[in-house]
């Protein structure tokens, strides 16, 4: 007997999605920021194991669009509950599923639900059981896990859950996979993150990042990689008096690149920009944002 499926994590931004699926997975796929909306994209962590494998799929947070890519990043999150064999639901104590559409969806559909509330390290027990209560109310044929992805603690149970709850399947990808995203997609999220925790207010969301060359050596990367902003202000608080702040950052990067890769890099980043490009369908395009 062999089980396969995708296991599609949604919730609301900055409730710890992207550790669960990180913790999940064993691997730092997700980027894992104090900051909302830190996912833009839809991002697969593929495990393992001799009779199952398990597909996750870290979706952005559920948000209300300002933006042509707020709306391109509830298509991913559309998709996603489109093609769940199982759903993770993440919430954390202190909140409640901003978006009811998504909720009346995750009801009315016959796919399992794991519900995790997470951070529960963060909170006292009688709130946490409130909270399971609550949810249990919400979605009764759902398992309600209280969890803290951080700490570790419960993982192991949602593990054995969706193992329990994973349909029987021959495996969707080839089983030494452990994404379907490229080095390219996860050097210019590594370069993303470390400008959303460098930098303050509209600067890490007016921000993406493009790699425009990549050529693997022996022992050394070269890398290439271009950061676009929406105005010419933002080009020079990126960039920063002397060059000092887009070198910190292309340091701060290139550590985490090596920890990744395994092995040594050269990475030049620049900065461009492309105005109103979160607005632009063919901005939008060319960084991946078409949904299927």
């Amino acid at each position: 007997m062999h089980k396969s499926g995708f296991v599609n994590i949604i919730g609301n931004p900055n409730v710890g999605k992207s550790t669960l699926m990180n913790a999940l997975v064993g691997e730092k796929l997700s980027i894992i920021t104090s900051k909302a909306q830190t996912t833009r994209h839809r991002i697969m962590g593929i495990v393992n194991g001799d009779d199952f494998q398990i597909v996750y799929t870290d979706t952005p947070g559920i948000v209300n669009p300002h933006y042509k890519l707020h709306e391109q990043m509830m298509g991913f999150v559309g998709s996603a509950l489109q093609d769940a064999d199982l759903f993770l639901l993440v919430t954390e104590v202190g909140e409640t599923l901003k978006n009811q559409q998504v909720l009346d969806k995750v009801i009315k559909s016959d796919v399992p639900v794991v519900l995790v509330i997470n951070k529960v390290d963060t909170s006292d027990q009688a709130t946490v059981v409130q909270k399971i209560e609550y949810w249990q109310q919400q979605i009764p044929r759902a398992h309600v896990v209280p969890c803290s992805a951080t700490e570790g603690f419960n993982v192991e149970k949602i593990f054995d859950l969706i193992m329990e709850l994973l349909p029987e399947n021959p495996p969707y990808f080839p089983k030494d996979e452990l994404t379907d995203r490229s080095m390219r997609f996860f050097v210019s999220e590594i370069v993303r993150e470390k400008i959303l925790l460098l930098y303050d207010k509209e600067i890490p969301y007016s921000c993406e990042v493009a790699v425009e060359s990549y050529r693997e050596g022996e022992r050394l990367d070269n890398i290439s990689a271009i950061v676009f902003v929406e105005r010419e202000s933002q080009k020079a608080i990126l960039i920063g008096h002397q060059g000092k702040s887009i070198k910190k950052l292309g340091m701060e990067a290139r550590k985490d690149i090596e920890e990744f890769t395994g092995k040594k890099c050269f990475l030049e980043l620049r900065v461009k920009v492309l105005k109103d490009w979160r607005n632009s369908d063919i901005a939008l395009r060319q960084f991946g944002y078409e949904t299927e």
